[in-house]
């Protein structure tokens, strides 16, 4: 059973911090994809701190094979100890998802995991076994595509305390809210930022707790081919037209109108520029047979990398963001494409020079077009996805 994830988180500082004291970790190994989220005690540097150095080790542990009781016997024996409390306290959730659908999951003292299948909640029935003095709920299970499971630090559950709550944003209710959220198809970033979206107006906008919410999706493999600047050698064109065009299931991107007039060519297809103008900086798509997407080439790649390296720096992933990822211009299709639907992308990279857009004599290297693909390489990679390039 070969499945794939989206898995994303969002975080709200408590009100008046620059640092949040919650800290989450998505890591991929060859078999699996894992979600660590910790929260440190209190607020600021000093949970910042406790949260960061649990989720480093559980992570490097964990992925390396130790067990759970190692992992916390670390844990206790390396954080700082809190002068008032006299404890290293951090808690933390881990949720391991293998290829093959196994599905592993541990927490201590977080709020539990919220389990939607069917559009449902499903409940994860408790297996508690002590630690360390420490109570851990463990969990092992299978998951199937179209599951969605929520992790979430205590931040959620106290939002609304003493304001519009007496007793904060109870767990039942989050699970309703999130059932409601998951009745259309929705990302993981959508459905993270809309969770601690309603806990920023719970908390009047004033955050009286660092607040996060991770959520793993386990969806089918998505492809996306993306073909960018012309080969260096004319031959090359139609290997790298057939090679862009092969697969099935596949959703294409062309960047470029001179790669566009390409595939154009070769395929024998018109190719129709769209009259529609909704941004005066960024050039009109076209429309191509067997093609999802056509825009032009470097102003449109630059403002697609631009919202993506919002996302993966977690920079203000408000409505004002997702208003700018859903704008019908080329390049916010791009960045939605890649962000909402891939899970695996190939770029087709020709490195012919452009010369409306590099100087003579710069190396392939340091061209615009050339810096901005292994931009989106980078961006790519740290977003989760399997990426492959192919250069002509």
């Amino acid at each position: 059973m070969g499945i794939s994830v989206d898995a994303a988180y969002k975080s709200l500082n408590k009100f008046s911090e620059i640092l949040c004291g919650d800290k989450v970790e998505i890591l991929k190994t060859p078999d699996s994809d894992v979600i660590i989220l910790a929260d440190g005690m209190g607020s600021g540097v000093k949970a910042n701190i406790l949260s960061t150095l649990t989720t480093k080790i559980l992570g490097t542990m964990f992925l390396n094979g130790a067990p759970l009781e190692e992992c916390l016997e670390t844990i206790v024996q390396t954080l700082p100890i809190c002068q008032v409390r006299q404890v290293a306290y951090s808690t933390f959730s881990i949720l391991q998802v293998f290829n093959n659908g196994d599905a592993y999951l541990a927490e201590f003292d977080n709020p539990g995991c919220i389990f939607i299948r069917d559009g449902k909640l499903f409940p994860i029935p408790k297996n508690e076994r002590t630690i360390k003095d420490k109570t851990i709920n463990e969990f092992r299970f299978r998951v199937q595509t179209g599951d969605t499971l929520v992790l979430m630090s205590d931040g959620t559950t106290h939002a609304g305390v003493g304001r519009l709550w007496h007793f904060g944003w109870e767990w039942e209710d989050i699970a309703r809210f999130v059932e409601k959220q998951c009745e259309q198809p929705v990302s993981s970033i959508r459905l993270a930022s809309a969770v601690c979206g309603e806990c920023d107006e719970l908390y009047q906008y004033r955050p009286g707790d660092d607040t996060t919410v991770a959520v793993m999706r386990i969806i089918e493999q998505k492809t996306v081919h993306l073909m960018t600047g012309p080969p260096v050698d004319r031959d090359d064109d139609r290997k790298m037209v057939e090679d862009f065009m092969a697969g099935e299931g596949v959703k294409r991107i062309v960047s470029g109108g001179t790669t566009a007039t390409i595939l154009s060519r070769i395929l024998g297809r018109q190719l129709q520029v769209s009259i529609d103008y909704y941004d005066p900086d960024i050039p009109p798509i076209a429309h191509m047979e067997g093609v999802e997407l056509v825009t032009e080439g470097v102003l449109t790649l630059n403002r697609a990398v631009s919202i993506l390296t919002r996302y993966v720096e977690n920079k203000d992933l408000s409505r004002g963001f997702f208003e700018e990822l859903d704008k019908n211009n080329g390049a916010s299709m791009i960045a939605r494409m890649l962000l909402e639907d891939c899970t695996d992308l190939h770029l087709f990279v020709g490195k012919a020079v452009n010369g409306a857009y590099q100087s003579s004599g710069l190396l392939f290297e340091l061209g615009i077009r050339q810096n901005l693909v292994k931009q989106l390489i980078d961006i790519a990679e740290k977003m989760g996805k399997s990426v492959t390039v192919t250069y002509y």
